[in-house]
């Protein structure tokens, strides 16, 4: 599979505290340009139940080649015991968007 330009990288904790330890580790560290933390409520199933909690989401802005040492960061950080990780090629946006991303995090080769 082709690696996109760009991704959004997902994840949730729950704590605001946790998702903005973890968003500031990641820009601080470069791995994406922007982390963007909402409060979600989520219901899931674990451990054959379903569970209902008042979680916070953090959408993380990056380039696409750095997908997998964001998402290996955020498994070291996270005290979940199986964290959402997830992320989503971006298909397109703002050129100069885009660019900033670049700039903004380690390395310059993604593709504006």
């Amino acid at each position: 599979m082709t690696t996109p330009p760009y991704a959004l990288v997902t994840t949730t904790t729950d704590a605001e505290v946790k998702a903005r330890t973890l968003a500031a580790d990641v820009i601080g560290s470069r791995l994406a340009a922007c982390a963007q933390i909402h409060p979600v409520s989520s219901v899931y199933r674990w451990e054959g139940r379903v569970e209902h909690a008042q979680e916070w989401r953090v959408d993380f802005k990056t380039r696409g080649d750095l997908v997998d040492e964001l998402a290996a960061r955020l498994g070291e950080l996270h005290d979940y015991e199986t964290p959402e990780i997830i992320a989503v090629p971006l298909l397109g946006g703002s050129a100069d968007y885009l660019a900033w991303i670049s700039a903004e995090t380690r390395g310059q080769s993604a593709r504006p």
